[in-house]
C-alpha cells in the first residue's frame, strides 16, 4: 500500500462561526452591479454576482458548450469557489449534502442535454428530502429552443414536477429577479430544490439589470406566503390533548432540523416529560443519550420504539410526513391513538393518516408558543409509563443488537463497524450514509449527539449518494470530520468522485462495508422469495489498489480486533482516506417490518412475525 504526501487542503470558515459572519458580511459589502473591469457586463457576470448576493461560497459543477460563458467569467469572482465534479448527478448530491451540513442553500451548475437529465436524480432526491437546492443549467440559444437542437432536451418539462418552482430565462435582464426569487423559494417555508435554466445568448447579453430588494421579491411572488405561526385555536386544542395523555410519544422529523428546532423540541419534551422517537431524516434532532430520547422508529427502526408508538394513546407528529416506511399499513397504525401533526406544509397533513388536531406553521415557533399552553411534568408523574418503556427498550436492543449474530463466529459486522465509527469520532463527525442496509446500520448504531450529523438519501432512496454528499458536507461544515459510510454497491456508482476529493483536497473518509453483495437485495431475497438469489451478488474491485490509483491512503479490515485500528489511521490522514471493511456476506439487518404489514408485524433475527 502505497501513502502519498498530500497539499494541504483548502478550508472555508465553518458555518456560525464569527470568521463565517465577516465573509458573509464582506460579500454583502462588495456587491458589484457595475461593469466588470476591462470589458461590459454580460448576463453571466449577473448570475455571478446574483450568488455572491445570496452568501454563495461554492458551487459544484462540470463545464459543457452552452455554459462556457458563465465559466469564461467565474475568474473575475474569485469568491465563488468552484468544484470539478467527475459527473454531474455528484454536483447535485454534493450541493444537497452540502446545504444539509451548513443550513444554506447548495448551488450545482451543469450544461444543456444530457448534463442537465444527469442533475436530475440529485434534484429529485432533494426535493423528496426538503433540501433548498438551486440547479443552474445552460441550454441552447433561445432561437433554437424547440428545434431538437444538438444538446437541447426540454429540462423545464422534466424538471417541473421534482421542484418547487423552476425558470426559463432568455433575456439577460430577467435574471437578477430570478435568481433572487429562485432562492427566496428555496429556502422559504418548506425547502426544496429550484432550478433554474438558462439560454446561452441570455447569459452572453449586456446588461444593465440591477438586483431586486427582498421587497420587490416578495411583490413578485404574492401567492407564496407560507404559515409560520400556529392556529392559537389549534394551539389550545393540542395543548389539551396534551396535557390529557397517559401515554404520550413524539415523533421528530427531518422537519426539527430544517428549522433549527432541537432547542424548541428538547424544551418542550422535557417539559411534557413526553418520549421522543424520530424517522430516519430525523435522526440528531435530540441527543440519542438525553433520557427522553426513544430512538429511531419504522420499517428498520427498534421493537420498542414501533412498539410505543403503537401503544400510544397520543402521537405528536413534528415536521414529518408519515411516509410508508414510518407507518406500514395505514389502517393497524396506532389505532387506539389521537394525532396532533404540525408541518408547514399544508400539503401533508392528513394526506397519509387521519389527524385529529393539524396545526400548519414553522415547527420552531409552534413549539416555543406551545411550551407555555401545557401543563409541567416530572418524571415521576409517569413512572409506570416509563418503567414500561424502559422494559420494552431492554429487550428490543438485546435481541436486535448485531443483526444476524455474525460477530459471534469472530465475523465482521457491519454495525459494529459503524459503532466503532460513531465512539472513535466522539460521535460529533458527520456521518452521510448511502442506500441499503448500510443506511440502516448507520441510522441505529453510531449514537448521535448533535443535529445535522445525519445525512442520508430519505424518500428517494439513492444509491451512490454518499461519496458526492459527503463532499459536499465536509465543505459545508469544514470544522467536523466528515465519513461516507457506503455499501459496496452504492460505492460503485459514484466512485469516480474520488479524483474530485483529490483535486480538492476534501478531507472525506469512506468506510465500504463490503459484503460483495446487493446486500438489501439479498435479505428481501432471502425472506420474501424463497432464497432466489437472482443479480444480488456484486463483483468489485481491489479497493486498496483503486484508492492508491487516486493516491487516497486506504486500509482494509476483516476482523473486528483490525476494526479500530484502521479507524485511527484513516483519521491520521490530512486528506482523503478509504477503509475497506470485509463484512460478513450474509448478515441481515433486523427487525424489518415486510412491505404490506404493521408495526406490530416485525420480524426479528430468528424468525417469525412478532405481534
Amino acid at each position: 500500500m502505497t501513502i502519498m504526501r498530500q497539499a494541504p487542503g483548502r478550508h472555508l470558515p465553518g458555518a456560525g462561526t464569527p470568521e463565517a459572519a465577516a465573509v458573509d458580511h464582506a460579500r454583502a459589502e462588495m456587491l458589484h452591479e457595475a461593469k466588470p473591469r476591462g470589458r461590459t457586463r454580460i448576463g453571466a457576470d449577473v448570475v455571478c454576482e446574483a450568488l455572491l448576493r445570496q452568501g454563495v461560497d461554492v458551487i459544484f459543477g462540470y463545464p459543457g458548450g452552452v455554459i462556457l460563458p458563465l465559466y469564461d467569467v467565474l475568474g473575475d469572482y474569485p469568491q465563488l469557489r468552484h468544484i470539478l465534479v467527475r459527473h454531474e448527478q455528484g454536483a447535485a448530491h454534493a450541493a444537497d449534502g452540502y446545504a444539509r451540513a451548513s443550513g444554506k442553500v447548495g448551488v450545482c451548475l451543469g450544461t444543456s442535454g444530457p448534463a442537465a437529465t444527469n442533475l436530475v436524480t440529485g434534484i429529485a432526491n432533494a426535493m423528496l428530502d426538503s433540501v433548498p437546492m438551486v440547479a443552474i443549467t445552460g441550454n441552447v440559444v433561445a432561437a433554437l429552443l424547440g428545434r431538437d437542437a444538438f444538446q437541447e432536451v426540454d429540462i423545464t418539462g422534466i424538471t417541473l414536477p421534482i421542484t418547487k418552482h423552476n425558470y426559463l430565462v432568455r433575456n439577460a435582464d430577467d435574471l437578477p429577479h430570478v435568481f433572487a426569487e429562485a432562492f427566496h423559494i428555496a429556502r422559504t417555508g418548506r425547502p426544496g430544490p429550484v432550478h433554474i435554466d438558462i439560454t446561452k445568448d441570455a447569459l452572453q447579453q449586456e446588461t444593465r439589470a440591477t438586483h431586486p430588494d427582498e421587497a420587490a421579491v416578495l411583490a413578485a411572488i404574492p401567492g407564496f406566503r407560507p404559515t409560520f405561526e400556529g392556529h392559537a385555536r389549534q394551539l389550545r386544542l393540542a395543548a389539551k390533548l396534551i396535557d390529557e395523555a397517559a401515554r404520550p410519544v413524539i415523533l421528530a422529523g427531518h422537519g426539527i432540523l430544517l428549522a433549527s428546532a432541537w432547542g424548541e423540541l428538547r424544551a418542550f419534551a422535557e417539559r411534557t416529560q413526553i418520549p421522543v422517537t424520530h424517522t430516519l431524516l430525523g435522526v440528531g434532532a435530540i441527543d440519542e443519550t438525553h433520557p427522553l430520547s426513544y430512538g429511531y422508529m419504522g420499517m428498520h427502526g427498534w421493537k420498542h420504539v414501533n412498539r410505543a408508538i403503537q401503544s400510544a394513546d397520543l402521537l405528536i407528529a413534528l415536521g414529518m410526513r408519515f411516509d410508508d416506511r414510518v407507518t406500514g399499513k395505514v389502517s393497524t397504525y396506532a389505532t387506539g391513538a389521537k394525532i396532533i401533526h404540525v408541518d408547514i406544509d399544508p400539503a401533508e397533513i392528513g394526506k397519509n393518516v387521519s389527524v385529529d388536531v393539524p396545526i400548519v406553521g414553522d415547527v420552531g415557533r409552534v413549539l416555543a408558543a406551545l411550551i407555555p399552553l401545557v401543563a409541567e411534568r416530572r418524571p415521576e408523574d409517569r413512572a409506570a409509563y416509563f418503567a414500561e418503556l424502559a422494559e420494552w427498550r431492554r429487550e428490543s436492543e438485546a435481541r436486535s443488537w448485531h443483526g444476524s449474530g455474525a460477530w459471534r463466529d469472530g465475523l465482521l459486522s457491519a454495525d459494529y463497524v459503524v459503532e466503532q465509527i460513531g465512539a472513535a469520532t466522539n460521535h460529533d463527525a458527520t456521518l452521510v450514509a448511502d442506500v441499503g442496509q448500510n443506511q440502516m446500520w448507520v441510522a441505529r448504531y453510531a449514537g448521535y449527539r448533535r443535529p445535522n450529523s445525519h445525512i442520508s438519501s430519505g424518500g428517494l432512496g439513492t444509491m451512490g449518494f454518499a461519496l458526492p454528499a459527503a463532499m459536499g458536507a465536509a465543505i459545508g461544515r469544514p470544522d467536523k470530520e466528515t465519513w461516507a459510510i457506503c455499501g459496496d454497491g452504492g460505492f460503485q456508482m459514484t466512485m469516480q468522485q474520488l479524483a474530485t476529493l483529490v483535486q480538492d483536497q476534501i478531507p472525506v473518509k469512506i468506510a465500504i462495508l463490503d459484503n460483495h453483495k446487493l446486500g438489501m437485495i439479498r435479505q428481501w431475497q432471502e425472506l420474501f422469495y424463497a432464497g432466489n438469489y437472482h443479480s444480488s451478488h456484486l463483483l468489485g474491485p481491489d479497493y486498496l489498489k483503486l484508492a492508491e490509483a487516486y493516491g487516497i491512503p486506504a486500509f482494509r479490515a476483516t476482523t473486528p480486533d483490525e476494526v479500530p485500528t484502521v479507524i485511527e489511521a484513516a483519521r491520521a490522514v490530512d486528506g482523503p482516506a478509504l477503509i475497506h471493511f470485509l463484512i460478513a456476506e450474509e448478515q441481515n439487518i433486523m427487525p424489518i417490518m415486510p412491505a404490506g404489514k404493521g408495526l406490530s408485524d416485525l420480524i426479528e433475527e430468528w424468525g417469525g412475525a412478532d405481534e
